[in-house]
């Protein structure tokens, strides 16, 4: 399914409905963080979807990391809470979703990288290379939260 990100755009449709999205950010033992290109929009982000019934957020979190990219990671704490109701997500079957994630910061514990149907590309990249990537704003943002070490958690 297709997607558009409206980010702060008066022209953005009205959300039609909210659901709750987990994201997490994993850095490697030279600073790389683990990213994938999403295959819905072809933009970079961190890995992360949709939580679903049955599951703690942190097993969410865990889940997503795994079928996006084929890496196991644990839960190590909370990035920020992200609820602006200026972000919303158009899908073609009709769906406007207002944003409302909560982006983890987690390690990586094991797996291999592999590309999967939300993802074709996994990989980790080094943090200078952000600025030359095509990344969401919203994706932006958690990212340079996750790099602010000794931070609260962000929420909006």
């Amino acid at each position: 399914m297709a997607r558009v990100d409206y980010y702060n755009d008066p022209n953005a449709p009205k959300a039609n409905s909210i659901a709750v999205a987990v994201s997490a950010f994993i850095q490697d033992d030279e600073g790389r963080i683990l990213m994938i290109r999403r295959t819905d929009n072809d933009l970079y982000s961190i890995p992360g979807g949709q939580l679903e019934l049955g599951e703690t957020l942190a097993q969410a979190a865990v889940r997503e990391v795994r079928e996006e990219t084929g890496i196991e990671c644990e839960v190590t704490g909370v990035i920020g809470l992200y609820s602006n109701p200026n972000h919303v997500i158009a899908y073609d079957d009709g769906e406007v979703r207002q944003e409302f994630s909560i982006c983890f910061r987690a390690k990586a514990t094991g797996g291999v990288e592999r590309v999967s149907s939300e993802s074709k590309v996994v990989g980790w990249v080094e943090v200078d290379r952000l600025a030359s990537l095509r990344i969401h704003d919203s994706i932006r943002l958690r990212i340079k939260h996750a790099l602010e070490t000794g931070k609260a958690p962000y929420f909006t």
